[in-house]
């Protein structure tokens, strides 16, 4: 028959084997919960991560891009001394690449008669286009918008469709000539209404060897930043490149 003394040493042994397989258990749940915790962190990183790159894919798609030339034409604004000058500029946009729409629904439009451009009552515009030289910033100028080509007559610039937008420095008078409206004599005035920072008699006209900057902002997407100089002879319409 076995000792007294060899059962308890079974016992203690037992109990030694037994607190081991808790010590073990508790260390597997600890690393159990640690592993989860890792695993959660870096999945929400993860997840944070793909956010950010979905993100900045959007914004890609959603933004602009300028095809093709840059016109700018010559006027003479309406002073007593009239100077010769850049009354507009235009340029053709298109989607950078395929992705969402454009708003490009203009604050103003134009008609070719009389004064050009007419302001847009209740236009709820969201593309805006600013204007910076060496002498003033207008952060918000009049331009009107034609969509060329193949489109569906509403002012979303989509995959596909081109526009041409129109950027006005001063506004066009026909009333005060009927000479065609790029030719060197026709008289342009500036816009008297100050709509929309609009060049104004008073502020400092574009004249040969200047430089000037362009920025289009959507709603949604990049900055276009276009910059152009003022070339040393004026011509009716000139290809700034």
């Amino acid at each position: 028959m076995p000792s007294r003394f060899n059962d308890t040493a079974l016992a203690s042994k037992g109990i030694t084997g037994l607190e081991t397989a808790i010590i073990l258990i508790a260390f597997v749940v600890v690393a159990s919960v640690f592993a989860f915790t890792v695993l959660s962190t870096g999945v929400f990183s993860a997840e944070r991560s793909k956010e950010t790159i979905y993100a900045g894919l959007q914004e890609a798609r959603s933004s602009i891009e300028p095809r093709g030339s840059f016109i700018a034409f010559r006027g003479a604004n309406g002073s007593s001394t009239p100077v010769d000058t850049i009354y507009k500029v235009s340029f053709i946009v298109a989607p950078s690449i395929s992705g969402e729409s454009i708003d490009l629904t203009p604050p103003y439009t134009k008609n070719d008669s009389a004064v050009d451009p007419d302001f847009s009552t209740g236009a709820e515009y969201r593309t805006v286009i600013s204007y910076l030289d060496q002498n003033q910033q207008l952060p918000d100028v009049p331009w009107t918008v034609e969509f060329l080509g193949n489109n569906n007559s509403d002012n979303l610039l989509e995959t596909g469709e081109k526009a041409e937008i129109t950027v006005w420095l001063l506004a066009r008078n026909f009333a005060q000539s009927d000479i065609d409206a790029v030719n060197a004599t026709a008289t342009w005035v500036a816009d008297t209404r100050g709509a929309h920072g609009i060049l104004t008699t008073g502020g400092t006209l574009l004249t040969p060897n200047d430089q000037f900057t362009l920025e289009i902002k959507p709603d949604k997407g990049s900055v276009v930043t276009i910059q152009r100089d003022v070339p040393v002879k004026l011509d009716p319409v000139m290809d700034l490149r």
